[in-house]
């Protein structure tokens, strides 16, 4: 084992129990020792993702071993080495997904789930990569599997997941519809090469989705809003489309008519990231590598940023997280 030279204790974000953004403090705990198959990275940024704040609520606990610090996704140097590691090397700029711990200035992370930073992009960009980019592969890829040619509905089309999805289904040649709750929003989208953009403030999307396929619908749909979003996507879905949930922002459905989704073959499935295997996460991983960083090398797709805030700003950054007001990725700048 590679023995680095860092600190026995750090400063991290802690949560003084669970609630609004005020919970959330600034502490001295000790520095993570990797385990078997991890790395130790002194961490330069982290992304602030919806999760993490739902976890601040009460309503996402970690998983079993996972750190209770926030934080899904890190940028920064590798500074240790676990027993058995050998695709990596101290010193390497990495970005990594992590089940958690992410908001300090060490993180523990499974050596599968470490990427080299992309040629060409800046760390707090990078930190902005592994919670969406495993998010959007391994559900509108893997899960649903999009296919060039197809027409694809990703709501929220501003958030980081959104602004990530249009532009890897357009880059995989998939036609894109979205989703946004403003002018700006959408003009932001359209820029990313989102073909059809559809305020749903001011337009119902059903409608408008259904003039535009002549009523033929869409083939695939990523949703994180469900209620009343659940059955409008089984209405603008295509016979045998394909939909996947991956969050509830509108809480859960009721009195849903089970009668669309049979008589138009339609899958609904769901999934969540974190509580998946490391294996899997693995594969996401080698996945990305291989498809997808070339075209973030080559800036044909690119990590849309929002703001960066101060680790000691965790509080404001939460704050624009719950807001909504956001275009693309909150980072945290640690070091």
């Amino acid at each position: 084992m590679t023995v680095g030279g860092h600190p026995e204790m750090m400063k991290a974000v802690v949560m003084n129990g669970v609630g609004g953004s005020e919970v959330l403090e600034i502490a001295e705990v000790e520095v993570p020792k990797p385990g078997v198959g991890e790395v130790l990275i002194k961490v330069h940024a982290a992304g602030v993702n919806r999760p993490d704040v739902i976890q601040r609520k009460g309503a996402y606990p970690p998983p079993p071993g996972a750190s209770p610090l926030l934080g899904l996704e890190v940028s920064g140097e590798i500074v240790e080495l676990g027993e058995g590691v050998a695709s990596h090397k101290v010193g390497e700029r990495v970005c990594a997904l992590t089940p958690g711990g992410g908001y300090a200035e060490y993180c523990v992370a499974p050596a599968a789930h470490v990427l080299h930073v992309p040629v060409g992009m800046s760390m707090e960009e990078a930190a902005g990569v592994p919670e969406t980019f495993f998010t959007v592969w391994s559900n509108v890829f893997d899960r649903l599997g999009l296919q060039s040619g197809e027409k694809f509905l990703v709501h929220g089309g501003s958030s980081g997941i959104g602004t990530t999805a249009i532009q890897l289904a357009k880059a995989f040649g998939a036609e894109v519809f979205t989703t946004v709750g403003s002018e700006e929003k959408a003009q932001a989208v359209r820029e990313l090469g989102a073909d059809y953009v559809i305020n749903y403030r001011t337009t119902d999307f059903v409608k408008e989705i259904g003039n535009i396929t002549s009523k033929q619908g869409v083939e695939v749909i990523l949703d994180m809003v469900g209620g009343d979003y659940v059955e409008k996507n089984w209405i603008v879905a295509a016979i045998e489309g394909r939909i996947c949930q991956i969050a509830t922002l509108h809480g859960p459905s009721e009195n849903v008519n089970f009668s669309r989704l049979m008589m138009k073959r339609l899958t609904h499935t769901g999934s969540t990231l974190r509580p998946r295997t490391n294996e899997y996460k693995g594969h996401i991983a080698e996945a990305l590598h291989e498809k997808v960083w070339p075209l973030l090398e080559s800036a044909r797709v690119k990590v849309v940023m929002d703001k960066v805030f101060d680790i000691s700003g965790v509080r404001a950054a939460h704050d624009r997280m719950e807001g909504s007001n956001h275009i693309g990725k909150i980072i945290l700048k640690v070091a």
